[in-house]
């Protein structure tokens, strides 16, 4: 999945979903060891344990950063793909 990132650096994140383990994650633009360290976190975790630790994060005065933005990102795939079923 590809996701446009919004108030943030980075512009993008590409990941991929696989039996709702988070696998793949990688940022297109941002902070590159902050959004490495991130991608390198997360990779094979439950996408709801992902979305309980990162939602809500901030980037300094900003209302989200680009961990907030994965979560967002999972939330809208796991609407996206509940609505298949």
């Amino acid at each position: 999945m590809v996701y446009k990132t919004r108030g943030v650096c980075s512009r993008e994140i590409h990941f991929d979903v696989k039996d709702h383990k988070l696998t793949n994650v990688q940022y297109i633009g941002g902070c590159s060891g902050n959004t490495q360290g991130i991608a390198r976190l997360v990779e094979g975790m439950d996408i709801g344990d992902v979305i309980l630790r990162l939602e809500g994060t901030r980037c300094g005065f900003k209302p989200t950063s680009c961990p907030d933005q994965l979560a967002l990102a999972l939330k809208e795939y796991e609407k996206a793909n509940n609505a298949d079923r």
